[in-house]
């Protein structure tokens, strides 16, 4: 608004179509094929294509400050080497114009953007961004375009993200003090390592078979380690070439800033490009025909967390819809919801609640992202004996859903939930959209199609009308044998044999090197020699000149915040915080209710107490009557555990239940009955109560292991910080691996003890939950017409709970002189590791230097080391103001002794550095990517509500951020880290498996577990480790 405010101009709505091109006209290069209004997205599509390439290009102009570009590639892998993979990571290591190393990750500091990421799927590797600042998405444009289009591709680059050979520890060898295992040869690699995890992860492992089945004629784009050591650095320049062309591309820009500008700067670039043909195949399933069912088996590893008996994975698949048919792909989608989704929806009634199966398989569900819809059901936690029985339970159901036909109030629920979808603004509605719309893009779906809702919707309802219409897409689709079956047998030997494979190879790879070489030692010797050239060129990358890069500045960020209105009332005696605010009709309610000295054998139930007022029913309606009026009624509903620090005192905190709701204006009331309903009336002594509670935890049990590892670093944080104030201590019980291990034990107890002594203390939490108290507060954000409605609402609610002030004794204070060292024996090769030191509260002027502390020891220390030198997949510092503690962690580490090194070390290194003006500034800009970043309406006020922290609080703190001196950073560093790790204060914590290193100076917690074979376990491709967030 400002920018053409300033030059006398009466900005136009960017949605207005008059003011862009006609169909056919040309601009900057492009010419404009055709153009669409969606008014109830409220948006403008525009789809261009770039005359001199073919490049194709959807712009989405929509009022939202909140910009988003993205390029991709159509990228068929050729082999299971993962070469899309790889190349996804080495074009990120630098490019023509910006030749230096990783500026990706040397841009984080230099941008304001609130997302910046890199994509490969199946058939197609995107790279997206999104910004609100209009001179840093010129900045970004060019940085991704540049890396996507001219990157430098260095053999080096490839070595280190892709694949090679050399010593376990060549720092070692380089010191001089190498034991015979610091000299071992083993394959690296970024990749490489991050497969080798997924790989080991048993439910990744089965999603992987089953799509290597279902689809043969698309390879594992993401890499199977045992073939992508056969990928050559010659075949991935050659990959590049064919697939990274603006002939084979397709661009993405949203949001409120001008097309034209974009359309320039786009141009410049892909002009200097002729066109090529583009990879245009688009490849389908197996053919799944009457000749009879089609069976599969496959081995997998056990889970040490998980009956020995019930680790069986098993699924069917069928082929449904084409993605060119917009209306049949969504009829289908609420159909497949229709059987799947829910405890009341007749698949998890006739497989999980029968008792097959502890959860659902990784690939259950319609995937309607390839040319050709696949509808799987699966089950994990399948005895042997069951698994014949599952495919009769789905022929069973589809047969008796077909007689009995599909409740239109199911229906109804669904269309209602997409209605407040579409009312819902979100932050992220242009990251939503474009990830969305580009994988139907990729299948040769119109994109123009896939944003047509009200034209989908009224012809779904049309259908609807004549009847019959989804139980002829039952019968069509499902009601036969045409099928896939792919079931997983546990393997005791599985480790072992991967293991053995990874050797055998590794052997033969050395032996390659040896004929080259002409001798062992020459072979040893070359690999040596590679592999320190590679750390030295590692080591002067943290010393490059990054004058190249474009940044944005300090002076871009605003001293005053943007201000929310909030007011505070009295309503029944409960105090209500009220934020005005246009919501497109709807209301979002939260509320709060604390409790005092509550006991830790409740606190650690509360999680299934959540879960459980969700599946058990009320004495007169059965869960699956609640779940419809859920749908019906509301946009959701929901409880959890809250805790929050103080602002004024971080060793001081609350802790209760939140209960959070979104609703359409006229239906608030509905919303707090199924609300009351839902936590006072859950009947906890049905006959049933047992037994589904138990079914809650063994699906939470299921895959306990892998669940770990994929945020293995979240959790040794989290116990790292229980050993800090009362606040971490209580979010650890509900959340950490203390809650692992009392749902791993409480699903594993014999059916013959029962669960009594659990359901009493349910029914003791449920008599706490929802009390019109003085503990009680409650926050709704509506638009202005709506308040006196809502407060008649509230007003009745609040008149219809119960008035409880129930407490408990007053619980002696926590212990927290525990080890400072915990080691947690994990089946894991690598490692995930914290330390965590107790600071400040909010309110103190240390607050701000800590913070941007933590961003200049990530960015300019603890990545280069952690993860560039050291091999880890992610390392960094945090700093949590609100709570008062500063920490380091490391996820998926292959060093962990030297990473443990580093950590104590960071605090000195602080205070020594010269810190540069550029080094402050870029860490500002770090932290405040988070402090502006766009918030939903529905967050407006949230922070204030919750953690008690007010406007005037969070304004000082920003005023402090933006003045923090390089002094002020040593100081803190010097007073926080490094004298209170000479004294002993900070507490460290290590997960993965045990080796001698693992002495008497640690405490071993044990997590029940038989560790036998170690495995790798990995997480999916968790950005925000590798960027040290």
């Amino acid at each position: 608004m400002l920018r053409n405010a300033s030059k006398g101009v009466v900005r136009k709505a960017v949605t207005e179509l008059a003011q862009y091109p006609k169909p056919g006209e040309k601009i900057h290069g492009f010419t404009l094929l055709r153009s669409k209004h969606v008014p109830e997205l409220e948006l403008t599509a525009l789809h261009l294509q770039h005359d001199k390439t073919g490049a194709d290009y959807l712009h989405v102009a929509r009022e939202d400050k909140n910009n988003v570009f993205s390029i991709g590639f159509k990228t068929n892998p050729p082999d299971c080497t993962g070469v899309p993979h790889i190349l996804e990571h080495t074009t990120l290591c630098g490019s023509e114009k910006y030749p230096i190393r990783d500026p990706f990750f040397k841009m984080l500091p230099r941008t304001l953007s609130n997302y910046m990421n890199a994509f490969t799927a199946s058939d197609h590797t995107f790279y997206p961004f999104a910004t609100t600042n209009e001179q840093d998405f010129k900045n970004l444009m060019s940085v991704y375009l540049d890396a996507t289009l001219h990157p430098l591709l260095k053999q080096s680059d490839f070595k280190q993200e892709g694949w090679r050979i050399g010593p376990e520890n060549p720092r070692a060898a380089q010191a001089g003090d190498a034991k015979a295992e610091d000299n071992k040869l083993v394959f690296k690699g970024v990749v490489y390592n991050e497969m080798k995890g997924q790989m080991s992860d048993a439910g990744y492992l089965y999603y992987i078979r089953f799509q290597e089945h279902i689809f043969p004629d698309i390879n594992n784009s993401g890499g199977d380690p045992a073939k992508m050591t056969d990928l050559t650095y010659e075949q991935l320049k050659k990959f590049h070439a064919e697939h990274y062309h603006p002939s084979n591309a397709k661009l993405f820009t949203y949001g409120d800033m001008p097309l034209v500008d974009h359309l320039q700067e786009v141009d410049a670039q892909l002009s200097a490009f002729e066109r090529i043909q583009a990879d245009l195949e688009i490849r389908t399933p197996i053919e799944v025909n009457d000749d009879g069912p089609q069976a599969v088996q496959v081995s997998g590893p056990l889970d040490p967390l998980v009956d020995k008996e019930m680790q069986w994975k098993t699924s069917t698949t069928w082929h449904m819809g084409d993605a060119t048919n917009i209306l049949e792909m969504f009829s289908l989608g609420i159909m497949s919801a229709l059987l799947i989704d829910g405890y009341g929806s007749p698949l998890y009634r006739n497989l999980i609640e029968a008792g097959l199966g502890t959860d659902w398989s990784p690939n259950t569900g319609f995937d309607n992202s390839g040319r050709v819809g696949l509808f799987s059901v699966g089950l994990t936690g399948v005895k042997e004996a069951d698994l014949p029985k599952v495919k009769l339970a789905l022929h069973k159901t589809f047969e008796e859903v077909h007689k009995k036909g599909f409740d239109k109030s199911k229906v109804d629920g669904y269309l209602h939930q997409l209605e407040i979808s579409l009312k819902h603004k979100t932050a992220n509605f242009g990251m939503g959209l474009m990830q969305r719309l580009k994988p139907a893009w990729f299948q040769g779906v119109d994109p123009f199609d896939s944003l047509a809702w009200n034209d989908t919707i009224s012809a779904f309802q049309t259908e609807m009308a004549k009847g019959g219409y989804l139980e002829g897409l039952l019968e069509k689709y499902l009601m036969n044998d045409r099928t896939l079956t792919v079931t997983m047998i546990p393997d005791t030997e599985y480790e072992k044999q991967v293991t053995q494979e990874e050797a055998s190879r590794l052997s033969e790879k050395i032996k390659e090197v040896t004929v080259a070489a002409g001798s062992e030692a020459e072979a040893r010797a070359r690999l040596e020699k590679q592999e320190l050239q590679l750390l030295e060129e590692q080591s002067r990358s943290n010393t490059q000149d990054l004058s190249c890069l474009p940044t944005v500045h300090i002076k871009d960020i605003p001293r005053q915040q943007e201000i929310i209105d909030v007011r505070d009332s009295k309503t029944d005696n409960v105090s209500v915080q009220w934020r005005e605010a246009p919501t497109n009709g709807l209301t979002y309610f939260r509320a709060v209710n604390v409790f005092e000295n509550l006991p830790d054998e409740l606190r650690v139930l509360i999680p299934l107490f959540t879960d459980s007022i969700m599946r058990l029913g009320t004495k007169d309606m059965a869960m699956e009557q609640l779940e419809d009026l859920i749908k019906l009624k509301t946009g959701g509903i929901s409880a959890s555990y809250f805790a929050s620090s103080s602002p004024l005192d971080f060793r001081s905190s609350t802790e209760g239940v939140s209960f959070a709701g979104t609703v359409l204006d006229r239906k608030v009331g509905d919303m707090f009955q199924l609300l009351r309903k839902l936590v006072l009336e859950t009947d906890f002594d049905s006959a049933e109560a047992q037994v589904r509670i138990r079914q809650l935890l063994q699906g939470s049990a299921d895959g306990a292991v892998s669940n770990i590892a994929s945020s293995g670093h979240v959790y040794a944080r989290s116990y790292a910080e229980a050993g800090l104030t009362n606040y971490f201590r209580t979010k650890e019980q509900v959340n950490g691996l203390s809650q692992v291990k009392l749902v791993s034990s409480l699903a594993s107890r014999p059916e013959a003890e029962g669960l009594a002594d659990v359901i009493e203390k349910l029914k003791a939490i449920q008599k706490l939950a929802l009390s019109n108290s003085s503990t009680f507060r409650t926050a709704i954000t509506c638009g202005t017409e709506s308040v006196s409605t809502n407060e008649a609402a509230l007003q009745k609610f609040l008149s219809s709970i119960p008035k409880s002030d129930q407490s408990y004794p007053k619980i002696s204070a926590p212990d927290f002189s525990r080890n400072t060292k915990t080691f947690f024996p994990l089946p894991y090769q690598v490692y995930y590791g914290a330390l965590a030191l107790p600071t400040v509260s909010y309110t103190s002027p240390s607050g701000a230097p800590l913070q941007i502390l933590s961003q200049l020891l990530t960015h300019k220390h603890l990545h280069h080391e952690i993860r560039e030198k050291g091999g880890a997949y992610g390392g960094g510092a945090y700093s949590r103001g609100l709570d008062g503690v500063f920490g380091f962690y490391s996820y998926r580490d292959p060093n962990p002794q030297n990473t443990m090194e580093i950590m104590r070390g960071a605090g000195q290194w602080a205070v020594e550095k010269q810190w540069t003006d550029r080094d402050l500034e870029e860490a500002k800009l770090s932290v405040f990517q988070n402090v502006d970043a766009p918030q939903s309406v529905s967050d407006e006020g949230m922070t204030r509500f919750l953690s008690g922290v007010s406007e005037e609080m969070m304004q000082e703190r920003r005023e402090r951020l933006l003045d923090v001196t390089k002094e002020q950073v040593r100081e803190v560093a010097q007073k926080f880290i490094v004298e209170p790790l000479e004294k002993g204060e900070g507490r460290m914590v290590f997960l993965g498996e045990k080796k001698p290193w693992v002495d008497g100076t640690w405490e071993t917690k044990d997590m029940g577990i038989s560790v036998q074979e170690p495995e790798i376990v990995d997480e999916d491709d968790v950005k925000e480790a590798a960027l040290g967030s």
